[in-house]
C-alpha cells in the first residue's frame, strides 16, 4: 500500500477512535453502546424530518386545541389499596406493592417543556397531586424527554418528608440528577437488575431515543422497567416504538400480572412510528410481553403533544382490542387518578 494511502487510512481510523472515546459509555462488546452514542437493538428506519412535521402541522392546522372547557373525568385515587396501580396521568403511574410505593416517570408540572411559558400544556391536573402522594420509596425514569423527566417533580420528590426515594435511571442520567443535588440514584444498563426492600428492579430495552439539549442526542440511554415482588410482576414500557424487544422481554420474564403500555402520541405515523406505539401495536406489545392485564398510558394529558386528538387513543384501542379478541379488562383504560386493585 502506498504511504499516502496508508496515512489517510490511519488518520481516518484515529478520528473514528477519537470520536468513540468521547462517548463515555462506549463498549464495542455491546452493540447498543458500540458507536458514538446509544442505539436501539434492532434495525429501523431513520427518524423522519422534524421540521417537515412542523410544516405539515402548520399547513394542515393540526394539532387542534381541545374543545373549550373540555376536561376528562377524574377519579378519586385509593392510596391505601395494595397491590394496586393508579394512573396519575401521561406516563406517571403509582404502583403499591409489598407496602412500597413506586412511581414511574413522575410529571406533575403544568407543561412538558424546558420553559414554563410554552410547550405542551396539561388539560387535566395530576391526580393525586404531588403534595397528596404517599411516601414514595422508588422512582423509575424511562428516559430524558421533557414529558418523562420533569425537573421540578423529581426535585420535590427528593425533598419529601422522610427522605428521598431511590431513583433508578438509565445510563447517562446520574450526573444530571447529581447536578441538582439528588444523590440517591442508581444508574443501570439494559438487562441489569437491582434490589430494593423486597422488590427486584430490572431495566430492559425498548425502541426509542433520548435528547434534552441541542448537543446530547442519544448520549443517555432509554428503556422500560420491570418491577417484581411475590405479590405482583409489573412491566412499565416507558416511551417506545414497536420492536422485537418486547418478545425478548416476554421470553426472559415469562409474562407479567400487569403491563403499562403507551397508546397515544402516535400521529402522524410517518414521523412517530419508530418512536411511539399506536393502539394496535400496543395490543401486540400486550401479547408479546405475555401480560395478564395491561394499563393504557401516555395519552389524554398534554394538549398538542402530537397530531391525534386527545380522546382518540382509547377509541382506537377499543377497536384494536375487539379485533384481537381481548376484553376491556384484558387491556384497560383508567380515568386520571383512578386506582385498579390487583389480585
Amino acid at each position: 500500500m502506498a504511504r499516502p494511502a496508508r496515512l489517510i487510512i490511519l488518520s481516518i481510523a484515529a478520528i473514528v477512535a477519537a470520536c468513540a472515546m468521547t462517548f463515555r459509555y462506549h463498549d464495542p462488546a455491546k452493540p447498543h453502546r458500540a458507536g458514538e452514542s446509544f442505539r436501539n437493538n434492532y434495525p429501523h428506519a431513520e427518524k423522519g424530518g422534524f421540521w417537515r412535521w412542523k410544516w405539515d402541522q402548520l399547513r394542515e392546522g393540526v394539532p387542534r386545541d381541545p374543545e373549550d372547557g373540555y376536561r376528562f373525568a377524574q377519579a378519586t385515587p385509593n392510596l391505601v389499596a395494595n397491590p394496586s396501580v393508579t394512573w396519575v396521568g401521561h406516563a406517571t403511574v403509582l404502583i403499591r406493592v409489598g407496602g412500597r410505593n413506586v412511581l414511574t416517570d413522575p410529571h406533575f408540572s403544568e407543561r412538558a417543556s424546558p420553559v414554563s411559558f410554552a410547550g405542551p400544556k396539561r388539560v387535566v391536573p395530576p391526580v393525586p397531586a404531588l403534595s397528596e402522594l404517599p411516601h414514595i420509596h422508588v422512582v423509575v425514569i424511562s428516559h430524558n424527554h421533557y414529558d418523562h423527566l420533569d425537573q421540578d417533580s423529581v426535585r420535590t420528590l427528593a425533598e419529601q418528608p422522610g427522605g428521598s426515594p431511590r431513583f433508578y435511571v438509565p445510563l447517562g442520567l446520574k450526573d444530571w440528577f447529581a447536578r441538582r443535588g439528588i444523590t440517591d440514584v442508581v444508574e443501570m444498563d439494559w438487562w441489569e437488575s437491582a434490589s430494593f426492600a423486597g422488590l427486584t428492579i430490572d431495566f430492559v430495552p425498548v425502541q426509542h431515543w433520548s435528547k434534552r439539549t441541542l448537543s446530547d442526542e442519544n448520549q443517555s440511554l432509554w428503556g422500560g422497567w420491570v418491577i417484581r415482588h411475590p405479590e405482583l410482576s409489573f412491566f412499565f414500557a416507558g416511551d417506545t416504538g414497536y420492536s422485537k424487544d418486547f418478545a425478548d422481554i416476554g421470553a426472559k420474564f415469562g409474562g407479567f400480572d400487569v403491563a403499562a403500555i403507551p397508546i397515544g402520541a402516535y400521529a402522524p405515523r410517518w414521523f412517530m412510528q419508530i418512536m411511539h406505539l399506536d393502539p394496535a401495536e400496543a395490543v401486540q406489545v400486550h401479547r408479546d410481553v405475555k401480560a395478564r392485564q395491561s394499563l393504557a398510558i401516555h395519552w389524554g394529558t398534554f394538549a398538542n403533544l402530537t397530531d391525534e386528538s386527545l380522546y382518540e387513543p382509547p377509541i382506537k384501542l377499543a377497536e384494536a382490542r375487539e379485533k384481537a379478541g381481548l376484553t376491556d379488562e384484558d387491556f384497560f383504560v383508567l380515568r386520571h387518578g383512578e386506582t385498579r386493585m390487583l389480585r
